[in-house]
């Protein structure tokens, strides 16, 4: 199967290590939960699109027991590191441009996936596909383009969104926008002074700048704690290093 994503599957153990001990990692997988619980709370059947080591589903089986789980990914790496994290979810290997799965879910979801496709508007239709009409849709992408810098080529990316693109691209695969927000909002400041002041770093340092001492990672936690407690009140921050999404199919 030819590789749909621009991804080193060499990344997968580094992520496996860093993870659980990475402020972003869990303040990400704290917004995915709160959405499904505010936006989608009768969904039973969820599928993960690019599920990478199952960190997310991970998750998401602890958080709510009875939601049926599904992971699909292009690298069968990740893939086993997922099946180890998460046994009771189902994996598929699947190209995300072509899934194998109509109709078939209550909430689909692809977290920091879609900047890695050069088709990203195809890989949108297929998650349309997937579930079920009027469920749920939920996407979390790097934000502001003009936040490009090495990191994101040593990562894989292909394209950082504005929010006017992903809302675009969402609506034209069939769906409707319910709530979106700028997240690591609070600390877009210094994200933006370190990527445009660095220059080309080693492969990997995209990872490895992930991996802080305990206390500024925790200080960090706090920091987007209450960034999402801002969220959930209501607010949509129109800056943010990332962009967080929720839709429904039509």
């Amino acid at each position: 199967m030819a590789e749909p994503v621009r991804y080193d599957p060499a990344f997968f153990e580094a992520l496996r290590a860093l993870e659980a001990g990475s402020f972003w990692f869990r303040a990400r997988n704290a917004m995915v939960m709160e959405a499904i619980e505010r936006h989608f709370p009768l969904a039973r059947d969820f599928a993960e699109i690019g599920c990478g080591t199952g960190f997310v589903l991970e998750g998401l089986a602890a958080g709510r027991p009875g939601l049926r789980l599904t992971g699909a990914d292009a690298f069968s790496r990740g893939l086993a590191f997922a099946r180890g994290r998460v046994s009771g979810a189902r994996f598929v290997r699947a190209d995300a441009r072509s899934l194998p799965f109509r109709e078939a879910f209550d909430a689909v979801g692809a977290f920091d996936v879609l900047e890695h496709i050069d088709d990203d508007e195809a890989v949108l239709v297929e998650m349309a596909g997937a579930v079920k009409p009027g469920g749920g849709l939920l996407l979390t992408v790097p934000q502001h383009p003009r936040l490009w810098s090495p990191a994101d080529e040593q990562a894989g990316h292909v394209r950082r969104y504005s929010r006017k693109e992903l809302i675009g691209k969402v609506r034209g695969a069939g769906f409707e926008v319910v709530a979106v927000t700028g997240f690591v909002s609070l600390l877009l400041p210094a994200l933006a002074a370190l990527r445009l002041a660095k220059k080309r770093r080693p492969a990997g340092a995209s990872l490895a700048g992930l991996a802080l001492p305990r206390a500024l990672d925790a200080f960090l936690g706090a920091v987007m704690a209450l960034e999402r407690r801002v969220i959930l009140g209501g607010f949509s921050f129109p800056f943010g290093g990332s962009l967080f999404l929720a839709a429904r199919r039509k």
